[in-house]
């Protein structure tokens, strides 16, 4: 790509903020050297590579590359044979420990997708044998520390115990001479132990004088009695220095022996460095990630110039490459006309160096052979300083280089000459270049082009807005209308006197008014537009409003029958609770006159008519409650219990007449009803087996002791479970056995809760080895 137009379009800046994204001095060289790319494949895979980055900051926050360093000049000097540095080693111990924290980072990572993130982190050695040596031989300070091999810790004791001999002594005489020193203190002179004495009492101490003070006064002198320790002292320093040496090439050799690993991490780091700069400036312009194409097609929503601040940012819609492939931006300098031609060609170097664009999600943009511009050198989006001449150099090279899968940008195309001339070269430029499918947008103030958008089927106008009022442009892009000069408008708000500017107006050749009231016209009409536009939105806002609050209603009124249905379940809860009250007192009953007489045909036949009576109600309420809650199933079946709305009575499916109808049975007469009419209250009843109940007879009964519920449904079951509890408390048993089987356990657990619910089950336990085990469960009945 031309470094000129890339610095044209301001491409270069934008980079700068990209940098300033990164966190480590790899990665910043990296955002620096961001070209855009011609290749469509590429392309692709920068933009998935960034939007991964954004999906990972937008669920996580960040990415942990704290402490990751470049190693590049501690690896090269390694492999040479050079000792590194303490300093050196820690910065590889952090940056081995900082690249496990990246790697387990994006593994941990489940709330999005990361193929790219994941396949970049296993090529990360974690070199943990490296990384231990050297911290447990250097510390956070780059120290490195006692325990880093048994010689250093021996030889650091032993200058240790020196270094406090020789305090110790010369601290008796500052204890003991302070009168002849300067200052009661010991202090250290070229890295030996010393004492400020005053000049006149220079011999009082013998020993070695290893420096003066400035005015001379103070001499510091090492005392006869501590230079053999500070011989040792130094001696011990000299030895440790050399062990430290020993134990600092020792890790040398280590990394020596890791170096292409290291550098193989730095660059994969390097790379998840700039991915996430990328990421974090496009959080930072609220971008979004363009589709790409390479069709040459253009469409960006409510697109924003990344270098304007946000507050001063006017968006704007900008299509171009399907309907046309030219658009044609006319009206006065100053109007705002650069900015979105920079907008576009910064776009679209954005999209294809991987990088998100200012802009709302669906917009589209095309990978081009090649982005041409001539804007002018060092120009700005405020000013212009080309000329006529360096226009058509760069021009003239344009030409010459572009193909029909370019995107060409004229600035003032034809500026700086005669007008009339000036004129006819921006329409020639124009068709050659558009002619030849390439992708234009161009700039001009010339009123004679405003005509040629009109004439070419391939172009289109285009202005940017100007307010007459303020006389400022509002920088919002009118795509189909061509722009007005506004200078007699502008010329009489400023105060021009009328008549000059009606005589003005009489000197402009015919076709130009003409084509300035067509605009005109056009321009009054787009206000209206936009003013019905405005007014459609408010009464759409208004109708908003109306269905929120219907909703709201709608819930309220959800709300309360819920609230109704909880009251009738309570209700029938209460029933319940009678129907079994009133059960067991028949029962009791039962009982009473068992153990006083014999139970007579016609009191058994009561009582069980009280039972039935009080289950038949038990399953009315039931039913009713079914009614109320039940969900609309998608589809009745012939044999189905179903309520009808419309008549109040229950009923059963016959057939299903289509998707919206079917035939239902009431009493004697088959009616035709509507699905949403239908209230399902019971399916039909698959037909089984029956097993024979037993039948009771005054202290004769054939009921069994045991149950066999093996193999039933949990319903069905628990069904007959109660049905023979009955007759089991009516035949007198004190105790009956019930054989649910092992398998899942499921039918033993609705057993047992069944009998812990039972008010005439005193207690159950499973059966004992000689009973049937745990497949089968002992009740003992009251």
């Amino acid at each position: 790509m031309d470094q000129k137009i890339l610095k044209q379009l301001e491409f270069p800046k934008l980079i700068k903020q990209i940098v300033d994204h990164a966190e480590t001095t790899r990665g910043k060289e990296a955002a620096a050297k961001l070209m855009p790319s011609a290749d469509f494949e590429e392309v692709i895979r920068w933009q998935n590579e960034t939007d991964e980055a954004v999906q990972v900051l937008r669920t996580q926050g960040h990415m942990p590359l704290g402490g990751i360093h470049d190693l590049r000049g501690s690896t090269k000097r390694a492999k040479i044979g050079g000792m590194l540095s303490a300093t050196e080693l820690l910065e590889i111990s952090d940056t081995l420990r900082g690249s496990k924290r990246v790697k387990n980072f994006v593994q941990d990572i489940d709330e999005v997708d990361t193929p790219i993130l994941v396949e970049l982190v296993e090529q990360i050695e974690p070199l943990s044998n490296l990384e231990k040596e050297i911290h447990m031989c250097i510390d956070q300070d780059g120290k490195v520390i006692d325990s880093a091999s048994q010689g250093l810790r021996r030889i650091r004791s032993q200058i240790r115990s020196l270094e406090s001999s020789i305090r110790d002594r010369l601290e008796g005489y500052t204890r003991t001479s302070s009168s002849k020193l300067s200052d009661a203190i010991v202090t250290i002179r070229n890295e030996r132990y010393v004492l400020p004495v005053k000049s006149e009492h220079r011999g009082s101490f013998g020993g070695i004088v290893h420096d003066s003070s400035s005015s001379g006064q103070t001499l510091f002198i090492e005392p006869q009695a501590v230079v053999e320790l500070n011989n040792k002292l130094q001696a011990s320093k000299v030895e440790e220095q050399q062990e430290i040496e020993r134990i600092l090439t020792r890790l040398t050799e280590l990394v020596q022996q890791e170096a292409e690993l290291l550098e193989h991490n730095g660059d994969i780091l390097q790379k998840i460095d700039f991915l996430f700069a990328k990421g974090k400036y496009a959080q930072q312009l609220r971008a979004a990630k363009p589709e790409m194409n390479h069709d040459g097609y253009i469409k960006m929503i409510q697109a924003r110039h990344p270098l304007i601040p946000e507050s001063e940012v006017v968006s704007n819609d900008i299509e171009i490459g399907k309907d046309y492939r030219a658009i044609l931006i006319t009206g006065p300098n100053t109007g705002g006309k650069t900015v979105t031609l920079k907008l576009v060609g910064l776009c679209t170097l954005m999209a294809q160096s991987g990088l998100q664009v200012p802009a709302l999600d669906g917009c589209q943009l095309a990978v081009f052979d090649h982005v041409f511009a001539d804007i002018g050198d060092e120009q700005s989006i405020e000013q212009n300083l080309s000329t006529f001449s360096s226009h058509m150099t760069n021009i003239a090279s344009i030409i010459e280089r572009f193909n029909s899968n370019s995107l060409v940008l004229f600035d003032e195309l034809g500026a700086g000459t005669d007008p009339q001339e000036g004129a006819g070269l921006a329409m020639s430029i124009l068709d050659y270049v558009v002619n030849r499918n390439a992708r234009v947008i161009a700039t001009t103030h010339y009123p004679e082009l405003k005509a040629y958008g009109y004439n070419r089927e391939q172009v289109i106008n285009a202005s940017v807005e100007f307010d007459v009022e303020t006389l400022q442009p509002t920088y919002r892009l009118l795509i189909g209308v061509p722009g007005r000069s506004n200078a007699f408008e502008i010329s009489g708000r400023i105060g021009l006197k009328s008549e000059i500017i009606e005589q003005a107006k009489t000197m402009i050749h015919e076709d130009s008014r003409s084509v300035e009231n067509m605009i005109a016209s056009l321009e009054t009409s787009r206000k209206q537009a936009e003013k019905d536009f405005e007014e459609a939105e408010e009464i759409l806002q208004e109708s908003e409003g109306i269905r929120e609050e219907l909703k709201r209603e709608y819930d309220r009124y959800l709300a309360k029958k819920e609230d109704y249905q909880e009251a009738a379940k309570k209700k029938a809860q209460k029933i319940v609770d009678q129907a079994e009250q009133e059960a067991e007192t028949i029962l009791q009953e039962l009982r009473q006159m068992k153990s006083s007489a014999e139970i007579k045909e016609h009191q058994l036949i009561d009582a069980r008519k009280k039972i039935s009576d009080q289950k038949e109600a038990l399953q009315d309420t039931n039913q009713k409650q079914q009614i109320e809650t039940t969900n609309q199933p998608d589809e009745f079946e012939p044999g189905d219990e179903v309520h009808v709305a419309s008549f109040n009575q229950k009923g059963q499916i016959v057939s299903q007449l289509n998707d919206n109808e079917y035939e239902v049975q009431l009493g004697i007469m088959k009616m035709k009803v509507p699905k949403k009419q239908l209230q399902l209250i019971k399916r039909k009843e698959k037909e089984k087996k029956t097993t024979p109940m037993a039948t009771v007879r005054g202290r004769q009964s054939h009921v069994k002791t045991e149950l066999d519920l093996r193999g039933e449904r949990y319903e069905d079951a628990l069904h007959r479970l109660e049905k023979y509890l009955d007759d089991a408390l009516l035949a007198g048993y004190h105790q009956v056995s019930i054989i649910h089987g092992k398998g899942t356990g499921a039918l033993m657990k609705g057993v047992h809760a069944f009998a812990r619910k039972h008010r005439s089950i005193n207690s159950y336990h499973l059966g004992h080895p000689n009973e049937g085990g745990s497949g089968v469960t002992i009740l003992s009945l009251k």
